[in-house]
């Protein structure tokens, strides 16, 4: 195992890392921007180290300057998180070749899974089920028109390098096709600097699976169960469950294993996600890869009572899996809120600040992750997280109750937050009964908001 690793994220990210290298005796090494300097997360950590200015791209993005900064300090790992860096294939390179352990998989996989439309191909060619659509990037309006004639309306256009729904957008009829086709490349362009698109058929009510996995890179790979994230507001979610209350225990046993198999067969290292989408007639299909962990992770660790951020490590580490695949039997039901410094009421706008007053529950099958204690400020710069609320129980009828006792026992001060919009969403109708798609929440979301003007 390592002495000691560099954790190339902030806030609640490295806080979770952290706290990982702290049970282990790892030494863990935190770089800050100056708006970060002072953070309470920053405590937890053996050294840190002041990077560049408070915009990302001055500090968290400098790929450079953190391979400087790992060998400066006898780092030899870095731990990615998410976000930031964690998927770019040319920062692990620079890691490989400066002797530094990249705390995920290789630039090789980083690169054909990163691509959207060379995953579809690579996962369709190994036997996985994917959503009908082009082959190749769309370079042309007259290619996306052929290819969605070919497949039916209504289609989705999704940027090749895309991620939290940029460059993304959805065509109900041919008419509407060169618009949205310009929008989502100039999007695409802005927010990855890679315009190019493929398109697939879209599927109208359908519900966001994600199945978690872990390689070792040697042709074995793991599932840990599946994660349903389709609660979401403009491709964004807001709350994560596990397992998913819309997946049928036929279409468990069936895919989940193939997944895991597809993953191992590509030589796959450490842990990624697979997202999916379960059609109205309950079938899965594959969408896309994200090699790294995921924000809403902890909702697997809970129901496998696992530590996901020690497992990649022991990968990393040239470690074999912690448990075979016989050895998972998850249990209970998880739920994740993301409580985030946001107004609801104003379109969720960003609502940086001192956060005066902070308190989270306490107790069993209740689970904090935060970066932040009362007195801290959440900056401008990055993003909003205050806090993710984890609930486990036996079953999900008292998950549910638990985290409507566990939120109602959350206290925020000091900026605007969403505790109201989760407390709506824990007793409305389609979340409890479960029934409910990627749709569902941005349909009624002026209802659900409408009880969020109160929080502050």
């Amino acid at each position: 195992m390592f002495r000691r690793i560099l954790i190339a994220n902030r806030g609640e990210v490295a806080a979770r890392v952290a706290r990982t290298c702290k049970e282990l005796g790892i030494q863990a090494v935190a770089v800050a921007s100056p708006s970060d300097r002072r953070q309470a997360w920053l405590a937890d950590v053996h050294e840190v180290v002041v990077l560049g200015g408070n915009r990302a791209s001055e500090s968290y993005l400098d790929a450079n300057a953190l391979v400087e900064v790992g060998l400066r300090t006898g780092c030899s790992a870095v731990h990615p998180g998410w976000g930031f860096l964690s998927e770019n294939a040319a920062f692990a390179t620079m890691c490989a070749s400066a002797g530094i352990t990249f705390v995920g998989p290789s630039p090789e996989h980083l690169r054909s899974f990163g691509d959207k439309a060379v995953a579809r191909s690579t996962m369709a060619a190994l036997g996985m089920p994917i959503i009908p659509g082009s082959k190749e990037p769309v370079d042309t309006l007259e290619e996306a028109k052929r290819v969605a004639d070919e497949v039916g309306y209504p289609v989705l256009l999704k940027a090749v390098s895309g991620g939290g729904g940029r460059g993304m957008r959805g065509v109900d009829a041919p008419d509407g096709l060169a618009l949205a086709f310009a929008e989502a490349t100039a999007e695409a362009v802005g927010a990855f600097g890679d315009g190019r698109l493929y398109l697939e058929r879209r599927i109208v009510g359908g519900r966001h699976i994600e199945v978690q996995v872990i390689g070792d890179g040697r042709g074995h790979a793991l599932h840990l169960g599946e994660r349903e994230c389709s609660l979401q507001r403009r491709h964004q979610k807001v709350l994560e469950e596990a397992p998913s209350p819309g997946l049928s225990l036929a279409e468990r046993e069936r895919v989940l294993p193939l997944v895991a198999g597809v993953v191992g067969k590509a030589g796959y290292a450490n842990a990624g996600t697979v997202e999916m989408l379960l059609d109205a007639s309950g079938h899965l299909y594959f969408m896309e890869m994200n090699t790294r962990l995921q924000v809403e992770h902890p909702v697997s660790e809970e129901v496998n009572s696992i530590d996901l951020v020690a497992w990649q490590l022991a990968v990393a580490a040239g470690e074999a899996l912690p448990r075979a695949q016989s050895e998972i039997r998850p249990t209970g039901h998880a739920i994740e809120m993301r409580l985030n410094a946001e107004d609801p009421a104003q379109g969720f706008r960003p609502s940086p600040g001192l956060v005066s007053g902070l308190s989270f529950p306490e107790g069993e099958g209740i689970r904090i992750d935060t970066h932040l204690q009362e007195g801290d400020r959440i900056p401008p710069h990055y993003d909003s997280m205050v806090a993710k609320l984890i609930v486990h129980a036996a079953d999900r009828t008292q998950a549910i109750e638990r985290a409507r006792a566990a939120l109602a026992a959350t206290r925020i001060e000091g900026v605007r937050h969403n505790l109201a919009l989760h407390a709506a969403i824990l007793t409305w109708e389609p979340f409890v009964t479960g029934r409910y798609d990627t749709t569902s929440l941005e349909t009624h979301l002026d209802t659900l908001t409408a009880a969020a003007k109160g929080g502050a």
